[in-house]
């Protein structure tokens, strides 16, 4: 299974596009600006799109790209999320006025789009990938996902904060690498809670959820791009020291769009 990054910044700027992660080459997580970067014959291949939440930088491109690639295809794009989730996207974005309603386009019988109602712990099986749905804790109704191949996990969280019910699931599953947010460094530690996303203080709390025994990459994704430099540093300040009881410091890497992962 392989893995693109086509977006992970908390904000768009030269360089930083918004969440969005292809999975093989026929599923979508998340449709922020970085599905931009994708080819039209790319995007025609994308025959599934799986939801974290509604907020505009992940969700930005799904309408502009189901726009670029309806007359090319020869089914529905298929959009999984949460009943909120879905609920948001028909008020607020393919409503007729900020953007057509694809889900009745061209025709009610034969939509460019169909939505897929999911839940929390649901798993779904697409071409030979099984995409679990996670809890995730956020402003909004949010999940996060877990996608295997068959064989050890890519976890990715989604938007945040404190989740015990993530860990927890987390401790049951074989992990080969786990994407995790950090919107805002210490000095916006309480901007961060309040808004449901992580800093690198509260980061630190969360790993710790982690299971000493299991090792696996963690990817730091969504920081903010003013912030990125001094978010990295705070968090290689916090693993660099050790609580009592953690003998192994965490293996974290920064997120970059471009990069491609092997699963």
């Amino acid at each position: 299974m392989k893995v693109r990054v086509l977006g992970c910044s908390g904000a768009i700027a030269k360089d930083c596009k918004t969440t969005s992660f292809l999975v093989d080459a026929d599923v979508l997580i998340d449709a922020g600006t970085g599905v931009g970067d994708l080819t039209l014959d790319e995007m025609c291949a994308i025959n599934h799109v799986f939801l974290t939440h509604s907020h505009l930088d992940h969700v930005a491109a799904l309408p502009l790209m189901v726009d670029a690639v309806a007359s090319q295809r020869t089914a529905p794009l298929k959009i999984y999320a949460l009943a909120g989730t879905i609920a948001a996207l028909k008020t607020h974005i393919f409503n007729n006025v900020i953007w057509p309603d694809f889900s009745v386009i061209p025709t009610v019988a034969a939509p460019f789009i169909t939505f897929h109602e999911i839940t929390v712990g649901e798993t779904t099986l697409i071409t030979g990938k099984t995409i679990e749905a996670l809890p995730a804790v956020h402003t909004v109704p949010a999940v996060g996902y877990a996608v295997s191949a068959g064989g050890p996990c890519w976890v990715f969280t989604g938007d945040t904060e404190r989740n015990p019910a993530f860990w927890q699931r987390l401790e049951q599953l074989d992990v080969a690498m786990l994407v995790i947010e950090t919107a805002f460094s210490n000095r916006e530690k309480d901007l961060a809670r309040r808004s449901l996303h992580l800093s690198p203080v509260a980061l630190a709390e969360e790993l710790e959820g982690i299971n000493p025994r299991k090792q696996f990459p963690i990817f730091i994704t969504h920081t903010k791009p003013f912030e990125t430099e001094l978010i990295m540093d705070e968090i290689a300040e916090f693993d660099g020291a050790l609580p009592a009881g953690r003998h192994v410091p965490h293996d974290i890497r920064w997120l970059k769009a471009g990069q491609a992962f092997e699963v």
